[in-house]
């Protein structure tokens, strides 16, 4: 097969298997081949990243808007880790929610979030793009409102508030992008190699770290992180935290200029990055639902990666991308791994947690640099853009502060086993675990190479070793005053800065009727009225399988 036939198969699969789903016998058969529906785009990132790490791309109108599907090496490597995620927790639905209500339903929303998931990693175009990252943003709404619950309808809602946001700030930037172009080209290299010139290149920058930043969980609308992950099903938070944030950062590298050098505008997001990084630990670690330390985790692993893309952004060095793209794998394969984990010990008695706990801890300990772990290299692949100075300090703090706040999750996850004597997960759960874990620890030291980081022969030099484990012996040693004095600490909710909204009734009507103005000005926008009609066909076309 063709590299351009492997692109539709990698996108076609999930979307045959979710027409599959308008015949009712078979969606209520579907949670059992979620794990297949997203093999195609893995053997895809495979075979992409054994050759150069990049695939042809396949170009419907090559003349005039040059709408198409590509592979670059950091779309390869996430999309090839995503595919493995999205296969695990697939197969961790099939089980965890077998016997359970609307499972059909769950099974529509899942392979719409999973056709958008994939779809932003391969789109080459501002058309292709922004339908793929709306299906991921709106259709995700299904799974972490799915339990019908107060809390997570409540979260539904918060959830959908902000992805429209998200989806008005990007909408805007798009249109600002496809004006200034010079020529008809929607190509995303096109139109982003003429925003430095362009006369709204402040806006447009602004609304692009606005809209992707939200969805990647950057404070101050990293809220959504918290309060979504904790009330939806265990396998969809694994997605949220493993993946979804993942289309905000494929989002900031395909469309930051980085041969540019904007300095005021890579300052402004690494400073964005870096306060992320430390809000997210310093509330992660007033929280007991070990979910939700997980959501406050994920925005303070986000941060650091978009520190990482401003201090690039700000000197013009594309390397940073390669940096964080690997930085981004490696979280994606451990947060889903530690979420399965959850599940996992939520199932099991007490006597019997140590085979979970165990490698849930080097994963857990990984994400503050434990030497010999996905971490560990992780972290050594973003030192050098780092450097050395107040910004490298500052990130050697964001490792001790990461041990500080997984060994928090580490404590408040054994404290949590199944209630009766002698349970034990069923396999189905406990397989897609182990296959997550093993990935998330061997994985990284296969991908660094192959994602054009070179050898790592240096990482195990004595000095490399003490490097990566004095930050987590301190955050080791923190952790243990926070168990002893702990409980003097705040009690912030999740969602922390919501609190301020005491009158979200009116803030809601507010932001309403600020989109409702918004769109009515975009409908005099020719290509934003395209984009809003199909994407509200494909989202009413969903809506009416999910329902029948």
């Amino acid at each position: 097969m063709t590299q351009s036939g492997l692109l539709v198969a990698a996108l076609g699969t999930p979307v045959l298997t979710l027409l599959a789903c308008l015949w009712r016998p078979v969606r209520e058969r579907m949670l059992g081949l979620l794990v297949l529906a997203p093999l195609p785009a893995l053997v895809v990132a495979v075979m992409a990243l054994l050759g150069t790490g990049e695939t042809a791309p396949m170009i419907l109108d090559p003349g005039r808007l040059q709408i198409g599907l590509a592979l670059d090496r950091p779309g390869t490597l996430l999309l090839g880790v995503a595919a493995l995620l999205w296969s695990a927790a697939g197969a961790y639905a099939s089980t965890y929610l077998r016997g359970k209500p609307n499972g059909g339903r769950f099974a529509v929303f899942w392979l719409l979030t999973l056709t958008g998931s994939l779809g932003v990693f391969v789109a080459a175009d501002l058309l292709s793009f922004y339908l793929t990252f709306a299906l991921v943003s709106l259709a995700a709404w299904g799974l972490v409102a799915h339990d019908g619950t107060v809390r997570a309808r409540r979260a539904g809602v918060v959830y959908l508030l902000l992805a429209v946001l998200g989806e008005v700030f990007l909408l805007l930037a798009f249109v600002l992008l496809a004006v200034a172009s010079p020529g008809d080209s929607l190509a995303i290299g096109a139109v982003v190699a003429a925003l430095p010139g362009s006369p709204w290149c402040g806006l447009t920058l602004g609304l692009l770290i606005a809209g992707f930043g939200l969805k990647a969980g950057l404070v101050p609308l990293h809220v959504w992180l918290p309060i979504a992950h904790p009330a939806a099903p265990m396998p969809a938070s694994a997605v949220l935290s493993g993946v979804i944030v993942k289309a905000g950062i494929i989002g900031l590298i395909r469309f930051l200029p980085w041969d540019a050098g904007l300095v005021d505008w890579g300052q402004a997001l690494t400073a964005i990055g870096l306060c992320t990084a430390f809000y997210a630990v310093l509330i992660g670690i007033t929280q007991a639902n070990p979910k939700t330390v997980l959501a406050y985790s994920t925005a303070s692993q986000m941060g650091l990666v978009a520190a990482v893309f401003g201090l690039g952004l700000a000197a013009g060095d594309g390397t940073a991308v390669t940096a964080g793209t690997f930085y981004a794998a490696h979280h994606l394969l451990a947060k889903g791994a530690l979420f399965l984990a959850v599940g996992v010990v939520a199932a099991t008695d007490a006597r019997r947690l140590w085979p979970v706990l165990v490698p849930a801890g080097l994963l857990a300990l990984g994400f503050g640099g434990l030497p010999l772990t996905g971490g560990f290299l992780a972290k050594l692949a973003v030192k050098p853009v780092l450097g050395y100075g107040l910004v490298g300090w500052l990130g050697t703090l964001s490792a001790i502060g990461s041990t500080l706040l997984m060994s928090h999750f580490l404590h408040r996850v054994a404290a949590n086993p199944a209630p009766e004597p002698g349970a034990a997960a069923a396999p189905g759960l406990v397989w897609p675990w182990w296959v997550m874990c093993l990935a998330a620890l061997g994985l990284p030291w296969v991908l660094a190479p192959l994602g054009g980081l070179g050898p790592w022969s240096h990482a195990l030099g004595w000095a490399t070793l003490w490097g990566g484990l004095w930050p987590v012996l301190i955050g080791g040693l923190l952790a243990l005053g926070l168990r002893r004095w702990g409980a003097h600490l705040p009690k912030v909710p999740e969602g922390d800065l919501l609190v301020l909204l005491r009158n979200a009734g009116r803030v809601a009507a507010a932001v309403g009727d600020a989109i409702e103005h918004a769109d009515g000005w975009l409908r005099r926008w020719p290509v934003a009225g395209v984009l809003l009609l199909v994407l509200a066909l494909v989202l009413w076309g969903a809506m009416l399988a999910s329902t029948r």
